[in-house]
């Protein structure tokens, strides 16, 4: 087998492997500089990505705006030549700010998904020169279709690919929890459907509008399975957490480590969605109806409500990433389980591409 690049806009990856973006610090430069310099592309977050800076707690939305920046430069650094995009969720409150940054600095994807980025293409207008590509991250075909149809008769573009994430994945989920229980969605009838809503916006651009399907894709016969359906690629997160260059702490990588299948499950987020985590004590007492006052420092996603919130997430996520999982939880992919022991991207990849051919 020949395992195929992927072009998005002007980018062509040497693989067709694109590193989840993980947020509140589990993807920055040191996973994201190590997935491009392999072939692949990598991804930093920009949830919360100023949680380091020392004027965090009294200008939060500045914080991420000097880390998100600090973080790109130095992806680039590190891997010149290197495909280096960057995740931002709409839900953010600073969600326009995080975008001009990324553009700024020169980001060569922004995927934005927790919502749909429906302005994503007049925040790029003020770069007229930009070649950041702008991928949607959706979750059905009817989604694809509404945004297709916005950036068009609004801007007179069209994405430039898409990533489709289905239900098995970590994380916010756009999906509801119902459908989630009952496992309503298949990720491969997800990918069929979109293929066929998208064609005739494919034929109008005059060029592909890759699909790159995301959510429990874990093995290399995964990847090649919906290549063979249709998709230009593959988003795998999980798979990249249990790295050595992964920017978790080595705590919150053991944490995938200890956990059981079992383990995996479904939370109600503060902020609103659905979302698959690695069950602990912390969740444990969130389930049991206890509350973890904290007063809201961040204002961090717009859906959020603290007064109606048992926890604040941001917290709880900073806490996790810094590894002090009694005041925190790790998000996680419905495969988190499957995770055996710590390796380097160089080796995971390898051991990726290898067994593609076979498969």
């Amino acid at each position: 087998m020949l395992i195929p690049k992927l072009k998005i806009g002007v980018h062509e990856a040497e693989i067709p492997i694109i590193q989840g973006g993980m947020g509140v610090g589990i993807s920055l430069h040191s996973l994201a500089a190590a997935v491009a310099n392999n072939g692949g592309i990598g991804v930093i977050a920009a949830a919360c990505i100023g949680f380091r800076e020392s004027n965090f707690k009294k200008a939060p939305q500045m914080a991420n705006q000097i880390a998100l920046k600090k973080e790109i430069l130095l992806a680039k650094k590190l891997a010149p030549g290197g495909i280096i995009g960057v995740n931002i969720m709409v839900a953010l409150t600073d969600y326009e700010d995080l975008v001009l940054t990324a553009l700024e600095n020169g980001a060569d994807i922004i995927f934005s998904g927790a919502g749909l980025p429906l302005s994503l293409p007049r925040l790029k207008q003020r770069y007229p020169y930009s070649k950041t590509a702008l991928v949607p991250i959706i979750s059905s075909a009817r989604a694809a279709v509404l945004l297709c149809k916005k950036w068009l008769k609004s801007y007179n573009y069209l994405p430039d690919a898409f990533v489709l994430e289905g239900p098995k994945a970590g994380g916010h989920l756009g999906f509801s929890l119902e459908d989630l229980i009952k496992n309503k969605f298949r990720l491969e009838q997800l990918l069929k459907e979109t293929l066929e809503a998208i064609d005739p916006y494919v034929k109008l651009a005059g060029r592909p509008i890759p699909i790159i399907v995301a959510g429990g894709v874990y093995t290399s016969e995964d990847i090649a399975r919906f290549l063979y359906l249709g998709a230009s690629g593959v988003q795998m997160a999980t798979r990249f957490v249990v790295t050595e260059e992964c920017d978790a702490s080595e705590a919150f990588k053991k944490e995938y480590l200890r956990a059981k299948k079992e383990d995996i499950i479904f939370i109600k987020s503060p902020v609103g969605l659905p979302g698959r985590a690695i069950k602990n004590k912390f969740l444990e007492a969130v389930e049991k109806g206890e509350k973890i006052p904290f007063k809201c420092a961040y204002h961090c996603i717009k859906t959020c409500i603290p007064k109606k919130a048992p926890y604040c997430i941001s917290i709880a996520l900073i806490n996790a990433q810094k590894g002090n999982l009694e005041e925190g939880f790790a998000f996680a992919g419905s495969n988190a389980y499957r995770s055996k022991k710590i390796t380097k991207v160089k080796t995971l990849i390898k051991k990726l591409l290898e067994d593609l051919k076979k498969a």
